[in-house]
């Protein structure tokens, strides 16, 4: 699998919400509205989801693995950084709004 291409849209007027973020894998299929949320141990992804019967939220997308979720990580954080020029660790210390 490989990840050709990733948008990241910053977001400037949410409190944990940090961007939106598409992804294409192998230049032919797309993953719209993966999370950057900034948590209490750091930031992460959040997957799409949709909202069950039952009440609870569940991922429609998301990695098999630790390895492909991390290889997606690096990829969306890295790019993260890139386009708003402030340091992205998934699960390190918190990340700073975007600024224009």
């Amino acid at each position: 699998m490989n990840i050709t291409e990733v948008r990241v849209f910053p977001i400037h007027d949410k409190d944990k919400l940090r961007a939106f973020v598409s992804i294409v894998i192998d230049g032919c299929f797309i993953v719209t509205d993966i999370k950057i949320i900034q948590g209490r141990n750091g930031a992460f992804l959040s997957m799409p989801g949709k909202l069950g019967k039952d009440g609870k939220f569940r991922d429609i997308v998301h990695p098999l693995d630790s390895e492909t979720r991390k290889f997606i990580e690096d990829m969306v954080f890295s790019k993260y950084h890139e386009v708003t020029k402030v340091e992205a660790s998934p699960g390190g210390e918190a990340l700073p709004a975007p600024s224009e």
